[in-house]
């Protein structure tokens, strides 16, 4: 049987470790049929890649395009960086199962913790489902270009069985068995896996807790219970919030259930690992956790980033004093009205003063925060190195706000800012992904869209750490 493409000629890197080799590749039907040395083969096409290195595309195994993937086949902008496979449904958010009387819960769920908009959910999205087969089934029958795997959410699940009573009741016996049909059929459908949140970012726009972090740790208990009974899938799951601090003694606790729960279950764990300037030495614990946890016969894995964590900031979405009572009149206007009362001398002078008053309201995830302009940066090329708003203040003799404010006149209000949130010292960052443990995969792809842009973590491991830093080899 001919080939649809045999790429012939090339040094092929499988992705297993093991060193690259010299061999060809065929396609048929979508799937790598064959790699060796395909001669005499017939093919619909062929691409001679001498001279050029062959590897599967990436696995961006955290992302929530749960909702992206309703209305854009292409997956943008992960498809633009060599990811052909993504995995979303993380932190317990997914649009299965649900009810169509729970269809405002589930988004209610979505809306602030991941940033994805409700009118864009209610107008992309056939909701056609109840069940998680069911989603799958329709999720098959969509056009996609890249492929796409899923987890089956907690929160989700809990909202399905319990409705409004997810958000404020712990579970009844009724309620968890109930639950745990829904993660069985969903497992045994095509999940990859169940995922939930404890996180203190996952909040509601009401700012009442998402669903899953109602839920006891004996309930999630249950729930990956349903994964061991069938040796299948994994569990993703957003911590606690106990490592945002240093010293805080309840960061050994959590690291205790986790490691019994993976050695328990005997299914894999995997979250998300960055340091913080703010708890200096916490990420060095969970790397340990993941040592543990193997020695203790579990599985346990972390996904971390390849550079800062940054959260984007820009007129056109959110900067640092939005929440502030004059700056959010000045923001609920059209983008040319504010541009035009910013050029406004004496309005300009208030709102710098109005800079400095303490934001009612903590900002959660990658929110903008109040501003640290020693370690808020102008976005002004693409690899950096990046200039922090403190810096430009200085040679300008002006107060950080005001340079903020003519540094986005001068581009027509067209220019972003970077706040770092995490991984602010990346020689830690390079001794995080050297871990045998670890998997860069977090870009978040298809939430906070309007507040990050971490789709090209793999491009940048690629141009930054294994080309200009020879940090890794292909």
């Amino acid at each position: 049987m001919p080939y649809d493409l045999v790429i012939k000629n090339g040094l092929v890197i499988d992705g297993s470790g093991l060193p690259r080799y010299r061999a060809d590749v065929g396609v048929r039907h979508g799937r790598i049929a064959a790699i060796g040395r395909l001669r005499g083969e017939r093919a619909r096409e062929v691409v001679d890649a001498e001279g050029h290195v062959v590897t599967p595309g990436f696995i961006d195994g955290h992302t929530h395009m749960d909702a992206q993937v309703f209305w854009d086949p292409l997956g943008t902008s992960s498809c633009y960086h060599g990811i052909t496979t993504v995995v979303m449904g993380n932190c317990g958010f997914t649009l299965a199962p649900c009810a169509e009387a729970n269809k405002q819960l589930v988004i209610q769920n979505l809306q602030r913790a991941e940033d994805i908009s409700p009118a864009a959910m209610e107008a992309g999205i056939t909701w056609s489902w109840t069940t998680y087969p069911e989603f799958l089934d329709t999720l098959d029958a969509l056009p996609k270009g890249i492929n796409y795997a899923g987890y089956v959410g907690h929160s989700a699940v809990r909202t399905f069985v319990m409705g409004e009573r997810a958000f404020e009741q712990q579970a009844s016996d009724d309620d968890l068995r109930a639950m745990e049909r829904q993660v069985r059929d969903a497992i045994r459908a095509g999940a990859v896996g169940f995922t939930t949140s404890r996180s203190p970012s996952h909040e509601t726009p009401e700012g009442r807790p998402v669903a899953s972090r109602v839920a006891s740790w004996d309930e999630v208990r249950r729930l990956v219970g349903v994964m061991g009974d069938l040796n299948a899938g994994l569990l993703e799951i957003a911590g606690e919030g106990v490592d945002r601090a240093a010293g805080n003694p309840g960061v050994r606790e959590w690291h205790v259930r986790l490691r019994d729960l993976a050695v328990d279950t005997g299914r894999p764990v995997t979250f998300g690992v960055f340091s913080r300037r703010a708890a200096p030495g916490v990420w060095k614990k969970y790397l340990d956790l993941l040592d543990e946890t193997a020695a203790a016969g579990g599985r346990m894995f972390a996904q971390v980033h390849t550079r800062w964590l940054s959260a984007l900031l820009s007129f056109k979405t959110q900067m640092p004093w939005d929440r502030l009572p004059l700056w959010k009149e000045l923001r609920a206007l059209p983008l040319a009205e504010q541009r035009r009362k910013l050029r406004d001398p004496e309005l300009r002078k208030k709102l710098i003063q109005a800079t400095e008053e303490r934001d009612p309201k903590k900002a959660l995830g990658v929110e903008a925060r109040p501003a640290d302009y020693e370690w808020l940066f102008v976005f002004d090329t693409i690899e950096g190195p990046h200039r922090s708003v403190a810096e430009v203040a200085r040679e300008r003799k002006q107060h950080p706000a005001e340079t903020m404010i003519e540094l986005a006149l001068e581009k027509d209000l067209d220019l972003f800012f970077l706040m770092p949130v995490a991984n602010e010292d990346q020689d830690i960052a390079l001794e995080i992904m050297r871990h045998p443990r670890t998997v860069t995969t977090f870009s978040d792809s298809g939430a906070h869209v309007s507040q990050l842009m971490d789709s090209s973590l793999q491009t940048h491991l690629l141009y930054h750490w294994v080309r200009a830093k020879q940090a890794f080899t292909l």
